[in-house]
């Protein structure tokens, strides 16, 4: 005989149909009015499924199905279907006083012989220095959490001095040739390299299949390395390419020459490239015959991106797509490299991809307000 007979009025049962016939509620809600409706009596039901089959069906055990009748007969339907909140009270283990020596301990430096601060190693810093008597790293992730802040995390970034009249001078001049329109007599073109690892596969990789992506072995052979140099002219949406073995001022000497025959109607081209120690008139006299290289130097207006600011060199783009797009895979030769190169730059130039530049002097001047000198009136 049983204990807990549960009888809806049409307007209970209305509305656990509707519970159950819509996916907006938590599982347990739904399951909990699938009980109730299958152990409904009200309507003279002569047959209903047993509290075992009920429980097979919603998959869960004949004790919860006689909890959920019991609660709904002694407390109502409301109390039934949603969970009402923990009476229980719990003492706070880290107050605001502690939080706060908890941050400051993450930022500061991580114990004698360890790169960085773990949780367990904070909690148990918290002990040694008997700001608590004991608490769990789980608590510590709670409170760390809460303040966003993740002292096992490292990111790489480029970190430009708070304040610094050269960095600023440089940036500005960069910013103020990309401010100009397109002039065919004066193109403006960015130039950057960069090395790349020739790694060759030890085993041979399983392809791709459905549901199963394609498979690499973690171990590989080095052959090598090689650089790769990309001149990018933003607003006609053309580029330049050029493998090379090495990155010595000769290679980059030669490039110059390539980028100055790739214009053969230009007037003066000007180039801007990063502060390296190949980039720099010196190397076009090291490669070439006084007479031919100071020519080539007329050709060009030479524009240094500030130390510390490669993020204005647009070939950095161009060659952060030519890396995802073309490079992003193991290759073992510097041939194949070249060709792989060369067909990536003459896809893009038929698209005409352009780089569409929006930073300009006067956003500089707002959002890295930190970098000027402070001047007084």
């Amino acid at each position: 005989m049983e204990h807990y007979k549960v009888t809806l009025s049409e307007q209970e049962r209305a509305e656990l149909q509707g519970i159950a016939g819509k996916g907006t509620h938590a599982a347990q809600k739904v399951i909990n009015a699938l009980i109730l409706l299958n152990c409904d009596q009200s309507g003279g039901r002569a047959e209903r499924p047993r509290t075992c089959d009920i429980a097979a069906m919603l998959c869960v055990s004949e004790r919860k199905v006689d909890r959920v009748k019991k609660k709904f007969v002694q407390e109502g339907l409301e109390l039934t279907l949603n969970r009402q909140p923990s009476k229980c009270e719990y003492d706070l283990k880290i107050d605001g006083r502690l939080e706060a020596q908890l941050l400051a301990l993450s930022c500061s430096a991580p114990p004698e012989g360890q790169a960085r601060w773990s949780l367990r190693l904070l909690a148990d810093r918290l002990v040694e220095l008997e700001l608590v008597d004991s608490v769990s790293h789980e608590t510590v992730r709670r409170a760390l959490k809460k303040n966003e802040l993740k002292p096992w995390r490292k990111v790489g970034w480029v970190i430009a001095p708070q304040a610094s009249a050269a960095f600023v001078a440089a940036m500005e001049k960069v910013l103020d040739i990309y401010s100009r329109p397109y002039d065919a007599k004066h193109p403006v073109v960015c130039m950057d390299e960069t090395p790349r690892q020739l790694i060759r596969e030890t085993r041979e990789p399983i392809a791709a299949a459905p549901g199963r992506p394609e498979r690499h072995d973690y171990e590989y052979e080095r052959c090598g390395v090689c650089n790769v140099f990309m001149a990018s002219e933003p607003l006609a949406g053309r580029r330049l390419t050029k493998v090379t073995e090495r990155r010595t001022k000769a290679d980059w000497a030669v490039f110059v020459q390539d980028i100055a025959q790739s214009y053969p109607d230009a007037e003066r081209i000007t180039l801007v490239m990063d502060n390296l120690n190949t980039h720099t008139p010196g190397s076009l006299y090291e490669t070439f015959a006084p007479e031919q290289a100071k020519a080539l130097w007329d050709r060009f207006e030479f524009v240094y991106a500030p130390k510390h600011g490669s993020w204005l060199n647009m070939a950095e783009i161009e060659i952060n797509v030519m890396v995802g797009q073309c490079l992003s895979r193991r290759i073992d030769n510097i041939e194949t490299v070249r060709s792989e190169v060369a067909a990536w730059q003459s896809r893009r130039d038929n698209l005409q991809a352009k780089v569409n530049w929006q930073f300009t002097t006067k956003n500089a001047r707002i959002k890295l307000k930190r970098l000027y000198p402070t001047t007084t009136s």
